[in-house]
């Protein structure tokens, strides 16, 4: 699938309301990652068709002093473990811990953490898609030349009037069929 370029589209997902629920206190534990319904299955079949899925997301628990990067990366460990056993898999997960105050490139609305996947992984951004759950995943898909998917999961309810996206689903599984049955050659971009 990679382009006359040498680079592959992927799917780009955020974590907190677009795979797992989100908390008001934060995901912390093991214990307190719970898929949304249709999620797993939703990367598994991205996966099947083909498409390179990664993990966007904002986690500024850590740098809030709530979680340690290593509980983080444990959590995350789990969550690929499970989508795996459903025939999935996640090919990178790239996580901004900083705080909002500390002015960082790669928390999103900013594009650090897609460039930052595109540059490690080849990636072609301008055929790339981004799922989120709101306005801030918006922007910076747009600001990195990726199409957006808005998911109603989340916080998507109430981020649809202010977000941009090229598509709004219920949740993962609507926005991975959109994107399977809009893009089943290669990605081509479609605005």
């Amino acid at each position: 699938m990679s382009g006359a370029n040498g680079l592959r589209p992927a799917v780009f997902l955020d974590r907190d309301g677009v795979i797992c629920e989100n908390r008001e206190d934060y995901v912390k534990s093991r214990d307190e990652f719970v898929f949304i319904p249709g999620a797993v299955r939703a990367v598994a079949d991205l996966t099947r068709a083909g498409h390179p899925v990664f993990v966007v997301t904002n986690q500024s628990a850590i740098g809030r002093g709530v979680i340690a990067a290593g509980d983080v990366d444990a959590i995350h460990d789990a969550m690929c473990e499970a989508i795996e056993a459903e025939g999935g898999r996640i090919e990178g997960i790239f996580v901004c811990p900083h705080a909002p105050a500390d002015g960082c490139g790669c928390r999103k609305p900013a594009a650090g953490l897609l460039r930052e996947a595109a540059a490690r992984h080849r990636l072609d951004l301008a055929r790339s898609w981004l799922v989120g759950d709101a306005a801030t995943d918006c922007e910076a898909a747009a600001t990195a030349g990726c199409g957006s998917v808005l998911v109603l999961t989340g916080r998507g309810r109430a981020h649809e009037r202010d977000a941009k996206p090229g598509f709004v689903a219920r949740d993962l599984a609507e926005a991975a069929r959109w994107i399977l049955d809009r893009l089943p050659d290669g990605f081509q971009q479609v605005r």
